[in-house]
């Protein structure tokens, strides 16, 4: 039975907001096409860096808590984990926006975006000798700098506050995933490739990591979904 525990970890994630998804006052499998088309193209990204740290030995997967099945470098439980967790936290958007006024003014949401990109970079820099540290804020920092001010999304502030919500849920999986509860890690990392810090058994950089990943994700989900009767929009 222990070696379902990551695809348990995924199911657990995703089967609540699945649920919930149709209904009848949410309505968001309506826009289960947009989510795929979303998930796919941000995932193949992740995918590829994920793929290139196993490689390269930033991060490695235990067995023992896997069914054993690949693809290329991960197992297939790595490659759930980019379909659930977005799933779940796109999910939990749409329905907090959809229920609540969460807008930010524009002038907040131009400082935060501004000095978390200069924070960001700065820790990239300082730790440039740590590939999981240097490519997570650098293209976190990036990431934030597109979206605002090439893409002009007006939400980064909205869905920072609600990855932040998620918070529980993060340290939930992500602790298990990293140890939390288990004889061992399920993602054991380099420490010679990370700063060090951790929350609970977590690094530092899967916090941001991850709100990297659903920022895009929520970029495209947008950008694919179909207006309905309600005409929600990310705005």
């Amino acid at each position: 039975m222990i070696q379902y525990t990551y695809l348990l970890i995924n199911f657990f994630t995703v089967i609540i907001c699945f649920i919930f998804s149709f209904h009848p006052k949410i309505k968001f499998n309506r826009h289960f096409g947009a989510f795929i088309k979303a998930s796919v193209l941000v995932g193949l990204v992740f995918i590829l860096w994920d793929i290139w740290f196993t490689k390269n030995g930033v991060w490695w997967f235990n067995y023992r808590y896997l069914i054993g099945l690949k693809i290329s470098e991960l197992p297939i439980e790595e490659i759930l984990f980019f379909i659930c967790i977005p799933f779940s936290c796109v999910f939990t958007y749409f329905c907090l926006d959809k229920f609540f006024k969460l807008d930010w003014k524009p002038n907040s949401e131009k400082i935060f975006v501004v000095i978390s990109s200069i924070i960001f970079l700065g820790i990239a820099l300082y730790y440039h000798d740590r590939i999981y540290t240097f490519v997570t804020f650098l293209s976190t920092s990036i990431s934030l700098l597109i979206l605002y001010f090439f893409l002009k999304i007006n939400w980064i502030g909205k869905a920072s506050m609600i990855y932040l919500i998620l918070t529980p849920g993060f340290f939930l999986v992500n602790g298990i995933l990293t140890g939390t509860g288990l004889d061992s890690p399920i993602v054991n990392y380099n420490p010679q490739n990370h700063i060090g810090f951790r929350m609970l058994t977590i690094p530092i950089e899967d916090f941001f990591y991850g709100y990297e990943m659903i920022l895009w994700n929520l970029f495209f989900f947008y950008k694919f979904k179909k207006p309905d009767v309600e005409a929600e929009t990310a705005s």
